[in-house]
């Protein structure tokens, strides 16, 4: 099996991947479950993935208040760290089977110490996510996997179609852009692709609506 095969079998064990980490504001799929989630799978295969970093860039922005407790001055320093990257993909079997990938991360930091390690995290995270094309969403993996499986409904193929035509493109070219999206013809999408299918023309229409109004 060669590097892309094993990659492939990495991408086909893992295809969704639920919200379950809570912030403040909102919930968010943590580093540590995206590891989880691919680390035996990469383990059988033999792959390793090596992270390196190719250039930095650090920011700083200071600012300066009063506090509300006491009235005396004081100040908080934001360090922005920004780090350009290469995520390799090594086969142990043959290391001269690999894949390298650019990559950018970025990370936030109040002390100033831990903004490359966020960085890193951060970016390895996205990376496994984006590169296994793995959806997170805050539904419940059920959920995801009967929309992944079941076929879209005649209703929802008619929507993709409608708007199609609003857009302006020829009917017979429509099949052509969900080959190249999802591998299939429009009447053979599952749920969840031509869901998305719907989402990436409306937001296409209304960018044209908008444009329209402004000219």
């Amino acid at each position: 099996m060669n590097i892309y095969e094993k990659l492939v079998e990495v991408r086909k064990s893992v295809k969704y991947l639920q919200k379950e980490m809570q912030s403040s504001q909102y919930k968010y799929t943590g580093s540590s479950q995206v590891l989880a989630a691919i680390r035996n799978k990469i383990d059988d295969l033999g792959l390793l993935l090596v992270p390196k970093i190719i250039d930095k860039n650090l920011l700083t922005e200071t600012v300066e208040f009063t506090d509300s407790k006491t009235g005396n001055p004081k100040k908080t320093t934001t360090y922005f760290t920004e780090l350009i990257m290469t995520m390799t993909w090594i086969s142990a079997e043959d290391p001269t089977q690999q894949v390298e990938c650019p990559w950018y991360s970025q990370g936030v930091d109040i002390a100033g110490e831990k903004g490359v390690g966020k960085a890193l995290t951060y970016g390895e995270k996205n990376f496994i996510l984006k590169f296994f094309n793995i959806a997170t969403d805050k539904d419940d993996p059920d959920a995801f996997q009967h929309r992944f499986d079941q076929q879209a409904s005649k209703e929802l193929i008619a929507k993709i179609k409608a708007v199609w035509t609003k857009l302006g493109m020829k009917a017979n070219r429509l099949d052509e852009q969900s080959q190249a999206l999802y591998g299939e013809n429009v009447n053979q999408l599952n749920e969840q692709f031509a869901e998305e299918f719907l989402q990436k023309l409306n937001e296409k229409l209304i960018v044209q609506s908008t444009q329209g109004a402004i000219a």
